[in-house]
This record gives C-alpha cells, sequence and structure tokens, in this order.
C-alpha cells in the first residue's frame, strides 16, 4: 500500500519539470493538525481542490533537537522547541507548504513552511536559537554532559 506522501509525489510526477527535480514547487495548503516536535507538523494538506491528505511534514532547513533524547538536556530543548513552535503556531490554522520533496524517512514530506503572514518559523525558531540549520547531511554528534 502506497503512504499518502508516496501519492501526492507519484501523481505528480507526469509533470516532467518536477519529475526531473522530484520536487513540488507548491505552494499547497495545508491545516495543522498537530505539532510532532520542533520540526516535524501533522498536517491535512489539499494539493487540489476537494483533496485532502494526512501527512508528517519536516520543515526544511533546521533540526530541532530530539524530545526521545536519552539525555535529559537534549529532552529538554527538544520540547522547549517544540513549545516554541506550539506558540509560534497558537491561531494559526493554514499554511502554505512549498519546494516539497521526499524526506529520507518514508512517511513524512520535507517543505518550506510559511504562514498566511509571510512569517517563516524556521527562521524564527533559528533566530531564537532553538534548532540547528540543517541541509540534510549528516548530524553532527552531540554529546550529553550527563554522560
Amino acid at each position: 500500500m502506497l503512504k499518502p506522501v508516496s501519492i501526492l509525489l507519484l501523481s505528480l510526477s507526469f509533470v516532467p519539470a518536477l519529475a526531473a527535480r522530484n520536487e513540488i514547487e507548491g505552494p499547497v495548503s495545508a491545516k495543522i493538525i498537530r505539532i510532532i516536535d520542533g520540526d516535524t507538523l501533522l498536517v491535512a494538506a489539499t494539493p487540489w481542490p476537494q483533496q485532502t491528505m494526512e501527512v508528517y511534514v519536516r520543515i526544511r532547513g533546521i533540526d530541532a533537537p530530539e524530545i526521545h533524547s536519552k539525555c535529559a538536556e537534549i529532552r529538554k530543548a527538544g520540547l522547549k522547541a517544540r513549545d516554541a513552535l506550539e506558540q509560534m503556531i497558537s491561531g494559526v490554522s493554514i499554511i502554505q507548504l512549498r519546494e516539497i520533496s521526499g524526506d529520507k524517512y518514508f512517511g513524512r514530506i520535507l517543505a518550506n513552511v510559511t504562514f498566511a503572514d509571510g512569517r517563516n518559523p524556521a527562521q524564527d525558531l533559528l533566530s531564537e536559537g532553538l534548532v540547528r540549520a540543517y541541509d540534510g547531511g549528516r548530524k553532527p554528534q552531540i554529546f550529553c554532559a550527563e554522560e
């Protein structure tokens, strides 16, 4: 059975320019269902009129500390990032997804996220020092002070 993200990417692959890049330019409107952590959302995306699909969205360009880390210090930082994202999204119901592509983990997509007023949560979280910039490469190993 294909995951919703696979169906979305496959259904648009007939457009040669998009198939070559394996990316959907967007924008695609999405309603926020819930915040997963400081860099991931669950949304109901509407790629076409009257067509809605639930999909996990990894926010492009950032990496938040893991809330399920063995290290209490990292967990605390992850919860702080998630709480900040929840606060930013408070009162925002619709977001725009752009430059949408498959993520390295199946079942979610990678996208630039913007609010209706043009704010970019990735930039806001970066400027607050709650997340680090991330380009999809190998993550640096973080050592816990408790270990």
